[in-house]
């Protein structure tokens, strides 16, 4: 026997077993390799429940098991998120794309209305029926304040946009945006455009992410993804008038039902509250701290400072402006409450402003 099993390069216990269980039967079918799957499961989930599983998870296909751990608990059926995604995985319900790599490190606001993040949704030209989706998304709950099916990015019909929210939900402390229409002028050097000095005089401070950089405006994104996913997995509208309807329904899951892993599970609308700076309250006339130094904005746009024209923004003509100083060679100037310029007097030159790396904590999953 030991010879024979070398022969065949198999264990001696291996060897015994199939004689053994060719004396048994006789047959040399037998000496086949046999399942090792045990034949009884005491703890497995019973098929009504992985049933409901399934089910839940084709209502909602772009929700991974956390997330229907929890719908699935108001339901009174507790599993653990391992249990459903092993069962996702035996019934084919998890697709390559569905799977992304988890956040290394999260940054948010303490405060609801501290931040909200602001841009627009790409979508592909044969599917988007025309639609813009503009997407407004509070910092620290995650709360979307605002998701509006605009036929571009024309500065009116955002500004309107804008104003409602304001009315609905009350005024952020400041808005995280990028280098798009219609806040900021890509074709002016000097960036600024009348929609983002509107926004400066409501009282708001406006910051803007680094160019080519959308982690700064991670919140936002990963909401954009979320929104995509749905879109893929569930279907887009089929026509124009369809999309107005579909983005409702997918603020109000998103905001009252989706569970956030990054809320503890739980929905954005239990962490949101309006923000009591009412737009009413906000003084047309900007008033500086005491001491501070200020000049106005020439009609061209500069200011004259120690014998030296620079560049602030057209945008900004007749404007009172703030000057603090950074180092000994650099000013910060402020309009309002947001940093618009940065002058080098050593360089003799000016400069949009971008946040350090220091003050680039927005990045998210």
């Amino acid at each position: 026997m030991a010879g024979l099993c070398r022969e065949f390069g198999v264990s001696r216990p291996t060897g015994y077993l199939w004689l053994k269980r060719f004396r048994e039967s006789g047959r040399i079918e037998e000496l086949a390799e046999r399942s090792r799957r045990p034949k009884s499961i005491p703890g497995k989930t019973p098929e009504a429940i992985e049933s409901r599983v399934v089910e839940e998870r084709k209502r909602r296909p772009d929700w991974g098991a956390r997330k229907l751990q929890v719908v699935l608990k108001r339901a009174e059926v507790e599993l653990p998120p391992v249990t459903i995604h092993r069962i996702l995985q035996r019934n084919r319900l998890i697709l390559p794309h569905n799977q992304h790599r988890p956040a290394l490190k999260r940054f948010q606001r303490e405060k609801p209305n501290q931040l909200w993040q602001t841009d627009f949704k790409g979508l592909p030209a044969n599917l988007s029926k025309g639609c813009s989706p503009l997407s407004m998304l509070d910092d620290c709950s995650r709360f979307c304040l605002e998701l509006k099916d605009l036929n571009g990015t024309k500065a009116e019909p955002v500004k309107q946009t804008f104003e409602q929210t304001f009315e609905e939900n009350g005024l952020p402390d400041g808005m995280l945006l990028d280098h798009g229409t219609p806040w900021w002028n890509a074709n002016h050097p000097w960036g600024w455009t009348g929609l983002s000095i509107w926004l400066m005089k409501k009282g708001i401070s406006l910051h803007f992410c680094a160019v080519r950089h959308p982690q700064t405006q991670g919140k936002v994104e990963r909401f954009h993804r979320s929104m995509e996913d749905a879109l893929n997995e569930r279907g887009f509208p089929s026509s124009r008038d369809e999309w107005g309807p579909w983005l409702s329904a997918f603020r109000q899951e998103y905001n009252q039902e989706r569970p956030h892993e990054a809320l503890a599970m739980k929905t954005p609308a239990e962490y949101w509250k309006p923000s009591s700076r009412r737009p009413e309250a906000i003084a047309s006339d900007w008033e500086y701290e005491d001491g501070s130094q200020v000049m106005r904005v020439g009609s061209s746009g500069q200011i004259r400072y120690a014998q030296h024209a620079y560049m602030v923004s057209g945008a900004l003509s007749g404007e009172w402006i703030e000057l603090k100083p950074l180092t000994a060679d650099r000013l910060l100037l402020y309009y309002r409450r947001t940093c618009v310029r940065e002058i080098n007097l050593q360089k003799r030159q000016s400069y949009p402003v971008y946040f350090s790396r220091e003050e680039r904590v927005f990045e998210d999953d």
